[in-house]
């Protein structure tokens, strides 16, 4: 093959990566502005699943254009031939956006004196008609923050202990989902623990942990901290010690 007929292999799959990356743009702003708002693109895993997802389509595509672009082929093969990877990257977007979206978490949920990031795919649907009413349909804008009732006597008690060991939490369970009220405030600030002697004990500066105090706008003094269940666990939830209001994320082990 002549050096021609390269050069113009190698525009038409630098033409097909920008597009895909552009395409990919798109999809990002859209998996982390509205499914895995900051800080869940980091604890849920947003990040790491969105990008082992897309950049195998970005890359791939443009790769079996550079493969299949012969400026020798009639137009009509040769059209035909790019429609079918277009065709095939849709799809594989479309399954990643698909993963991606049933795996975006959908509650923050206070279960005693510890949080937990419930993602769409583990809440127990045929639960969702015995929530409050707010609470009855998955949000699609990032996780709504709730108290889970830890039930404390009866058959609902012994349901709840069976569920756990079978790995379904009450955060899990719509049935115990409660509305973010001061009763939820007074039970979180109950369990916290002063954020001060957290951030005394690591071994050194953090520019992550110092960006993330940061954006809770309160001086350390004013905030408490409980521990936050989720894929990656070594983060916590901060909360103002006058309020119980949720005013923050850190990078911190709170267990």
């Amino acid at each position: 093959m002549t050096d021609f007929a390269w050069r113009i292999r190698v525009r038409a799959a630098l033409i097909h990566l920008a597009g895909s990356i552009l395409v990919a743009a798109l999809a990002a702003t859209l998996v982390f502005t509205l499914w895995y708002p900051w800080p869940y693109r980091i604890v849920s895993g947003g990040s790491e699943l969105f990008a082992l997802l897309v950049s195998v389509d970005v890359v791939l595509g443009p790769l079996i254009t550079l493969a299949i672009f012969d400026p020798r082929k009639p137009w009509v093969s040769l059209r035909r031939d790019l429609c079918v990877v277009v065709l095939l990257q849709v799809i594989a977007l479309g399954y990643g956006l698909h993963t991606t979206f049933i795996a975006r978490p959908v509650v923050l949920a206070l279960e005693g004196n510890r949080f937990r990031a419930v993602q769409s795919l583990g809440v127990v649907a045929e639960e969702l008609p015995s929530a409050p009413e707010p609470l009855r349909t998955l949000s699609l804008t990032g996780p709504r923050v709730v108290r889970a009732l830890v039930p404390s006597e009866g058959n609902e008690k012994l349901d709840a202990i069976e569920q756990g060991l079978a790995g379904i939490d009450v955060g899990m369970r719509p049935k115990f989902w409660r509305l973010w009220d001061e009763a939820a405030r007074r039970e979180a600030l109950a369990g916290a623990k002063p954020l001060e002697s957290l951030i005394r004990r690591q071994p050194k500066p953090d520019p992550a942990l110092d960006e993330a105090l940061a954006r809770s706008r309160l001086p350390v003094k004013d905030m408490v901290y409980l521990p936050l269940l989720a894929r990656r666990t070594d983060w916590v939830v901060l909360l103002s010690a006058a309020s119980g209001d949720i005013v923050g994320f850190a990078p911190l082990d709170g267990f």
